[in-house]
């Protein structure tokens, strides 16, 4: 696919800020490897080869009694003596690098839980015996997944809000603005003890609530700029030549609103994947057992004798938010129309010229 020459000089940008840029390939790889977190850590093999037969348990469920007929038709517990000896007399097993998942309770700890860390448990274990580096991969994978689903669906609604109240204006901005203001102003943190009260809050309905006033987040900057941009010539132009509202929204105004909006968004961003971890923490977020960044910082303050556990929490969201606010300002300033004559210049080596042309025919 071939770029346009916009395009490659906003990433020439991008990659001129080296500090975005390699924050961007540490929280891809970061990413990357927890979304396989099940072929990482888990208490289940990768592969069992037994009898001349191969399974792979880390994707499918197996009945005891596959492994002999002195076994139960239960589902199999690898981590038993008696199932590893089966295995192991008529065939093997391929472990992940990590053999706990994060709801397995890890047995014969050389001290009671929560245990310091240690060769079997790098990161130790929390006040329940589980392993803290398990629960790490998989509460990592749930709050980037759960703050981008956040950040991009709540900016859709609000963008979309924001147009339409910028290129309209009148009655639908006055009464869009009057429901904002109330809407705004609802006890959000209360509502959701209520909610918590009925049912049990999950992924979706957590996202969902979240959902419902986040969007406000961004739409007084796309309004903003909406009503600057909907009298600008070359709109008018395009509305007297018969352009549809929609065509003009889309074409002509908002690239120049995403300007301001990517000012913001690396801020919206960084909320979005660390709300998830405040309500774990206040107890309003995932169901109890689930993995949670936001429970181990809970355990953290609960157990101020295992600091590794809030050390642990710190170290983790301190550094996802970090780097994505360092992606956030790389992003930013690639979209930045006025850098755009400085990221052209410095996209390469041998431009100076071309560069110190331009500047003294403009001046």
């Amino acid at each position: 696919m071939r770029l346009s020459p916009l395009t490659r000089r906003r990433w020439a940008i991008f990659r001129s800020h080296r500090r975005g840029y390699v924050s961007l390939w540490i929280f891809l790889l970061l990413f990357g490897l927890s979304l396989f977190a099940e072929f990482i850590a888990n208490d289940r093999p990768l592969v069992v080869h037994f009898a001349g037969h191969w399974y792979f348990p880390v994707v499918q469920d197996l009945p005891e009694d596959t492994f002999g007929p002195d076994f139960l038709p239960t589902e199999a517990d690898y981590s038993a003596p008696d199932v590893k000896a089966a295995i192991a007399a008529r065939g093997f097993a391929l472990w992940p690098l990590i053999p706990y998942d994060y709801r397995t309770i890890v047995q014969n700890l050389p001290s009671p839980a929560p245990s310091a860390p240690s060769w079997r448990n790098p990161l130790g274990t929390d006040d329940q015996a589980r392993d803290v580096l398990a629960r790490v991969i998989y509460g990592f994978r749930i709050s980037v997944l759960f703050g981008f689903t956040l950040t991009l669906v709540s900016s859709v609604v609000g963008i979309a809000a924001g147009a339409v109240q910028g290129f309209y204006g009148g009655l639908i901005d006055l009464f869009f603005q009057r429901f904002i203001e109330i809407w705004s102003g609802m006890p959000q943190l209360y509502l959701l003890i209520i909610l918590g009260s009925i049912i049990t809050p999950g992924f979706w309905v957590l996202l969902a609530f979240l959902l419902a006033f986040s969007w406000m987040t961004l739409t007084g900057v796309v309004r903003a700029e909406f009503l600057r941009g909907r009298n600008l010539e070359y709109v008018r132009a395009a509305k007297a030549l018969g352009v549809s509202d929609a065509a003009v929204m889309w074409r002509h105004i908002l690239p120049n609103a995403m300007v301001a909006v990517l000012t913001f968004l690396p801020f919206t961003l960084s909320a979005s994947v660390s709300i998830l971890s405040s309500l774990d923490f206040l107890g309003f977020g995932l169901p109890p057992g689930s993995p949670s960044l936001g429970e181990l910082v809970a355990q953290g303050k609960n157990n101020l004798q295992a600091p590794w556990l809030g050390i642990t929490a710190f170290v983790v969201l301190g550094g996802m938010l970090t780097l994505l606010v360092f992606v956030g300002e790389a992003v930013r300033d690639a979209f930045d129309p006025r850098r755009g004559g400085a990221g052209s210049c410095g996209a390469g080596k041998g431009k100076a010229g071309s560069c110190k042309t331009r500047r003294t025919a403009a001046s």
